[in-house]
Parts: C-alpha cells; sequence; structure tokens
C-alpha cells in the first residue's frame, strides 16, 4: 500500500492534475518497476527489459514539463504492454507498438489534459506516432514552450528551422552552414570538414 501510496504521487507531482488518476491505473493494471530518473539528454525515457527479472522497468526523466511527462510515460507503457502481449519479436515502434500507444493515449486527448495549442500537433501525431515527439517538428516546439526554462525566458531554444538557408550555425560544438531542406531534415555543411549532414529541423542549435 505504501508503495502504491508513492506512485500515485510520483505522477500528481509530475503529470497534469487530469492525468494523474489515469497513469496510475495504467501501472496498476500491470505493474511494472517506476523510476524518475536525473535528465539524460539522449532520451527522454525508456522502458528496460531484463530476463532475470519478472518485473520490467520504465524510466522517465524528473526534468519533464508534465505534458512531455504524460506522453512520455504513455509511450514507455505502450512498450511494456506490447512486450506483455508479443513479447520481444515484434519492432520497437512497429504497428503493435502504434496501435497500442494510440489506444492508451486516446483517453488524454483532451483540452481537460492538455492544451490546444499542443493538443492538435499532438492529435495530429497521434494518427501515425514516431519513436520520438522530438522528432515531431510541429509538436515539439509547442511542448518546449511549457519547459521551465522557456517559460522563466531563460535559455529559450533555436531550432534548425528557425535557421536561414546560407546561415551558419553550432550543433555539438561543431559549426555547420544550412543548405536544403528535405522534408524533417536538412542538408547542412560542416564548416571545418566540407562534409555533409542530415540534419533534424526540431535539432536545438546555437548561432554564430
Amino acid at each position: 500500500m505504501e508503495m502504491e501510496k508513492k506512485i500515485y504521487q510520483a505522477f500528481v507531482d509530475h503529470v497534469p492534475g487530469d492525468a494523474a488518476g489515469y497513469c496510475f491505473d495504467l501501472w496498476k493494471e500491470d505493474p511494472f518497476r517506476f523510476v524518475i530518473s536525473r535528465s539524460r539528454s539522449s532520451k527522454l525515457g525508456d522502458f528496460r527489459y531484463r530476463r532475470d527479472r519478472d518485473v520490467q522497468t520504465i524510466t522517465i526523466n524528473y526534468d519533464l514539463n508534465p505534458y512531455q511527462f504524460l506522453i512520455t510515460y504513455i509511450h514507455e507503457v505502450a512498450h511494456h504492454r506490447v512486450y506483455r502481449d508479443f513479447g520481444l519479436g515484434v519492432r520497437p515502434h512497429g504497428p503493435e507498438w502504434k496501435m497500442v500507444f494510440r489506444k492508451l493515449l486516446a483517453p488524454m486527448l483532451s483540452d481537460l489534459v492538455f492544451p490546444k495549442d499542443i493538443l492538435i500537433p499532438l492529435k495530429r501525431h497521434m494518427l501515425n506516432p514516431k519513436a520520438s515527439s522530438g522528432a515531431d517538428v510541429f509538436l515539439s516546439r509547442e511542448l518546449k514552450k511549457y519547459d521551465l526554462s522557456f517559460q522563466e525566458g531563460l535559455n529559450r531554444p533555436l531550432f534548425l528551422t528557425d535557421i536561414k538557408v546560407g546561415q551558419s550555425f553550432s550543433l555539438r560544438g561543431r559549426v555547420f552552414t544550412k543548405e536544403d531542406t528535405r522534408r524533417t531534415r536538412v542538408v547542412c555543411l560542416e564548416v571545418a570538414s566540407g562534409r555533409k549532414y542530415l540534419i533534424s529541423l526540431n535539432a536545438e542549435v546555437e548561432a554564430v
């Protein structure tokens, strides 16, 4: 019972108020080890399968805004359900996962849970959900507006989509020049090497 209280309180602390009970119910229906993790630049959360454990683990970064936390949590619960129902013989973000993710997130697609500026691109995203909400330029931009640093006017992100063609920018200490856009990625010339790379429109960059 004490564990259930801790799990429920974690949702109260990290997701929009109207979603806490639903998130707890998803956990209670098929329990897993739930870890609120340190911030990780490589991922927002994950589902960890361990062959030697009966109870698997889901981790979510502690510093996500409530809307990103909710989406990421349900994304990972969908992985847990797919593992339960289909085992390890299916693709991580294949049709089985897309189906389960859409089903689990559907009750939350309401303006009682999400503000309209997130809800509209989120509904569009869920028609064919990607491996990461970060891969959806429009949804990711709206979600980032609710990050604490953005709300406080600190470290407001600059995205590659904000950079003009021919303009240079820095990404992870390397300087590039923006060239042609190809759907959701951009051909960028690395200044130092002369090599060209495809970089996501949604990549956070720094002006130079």
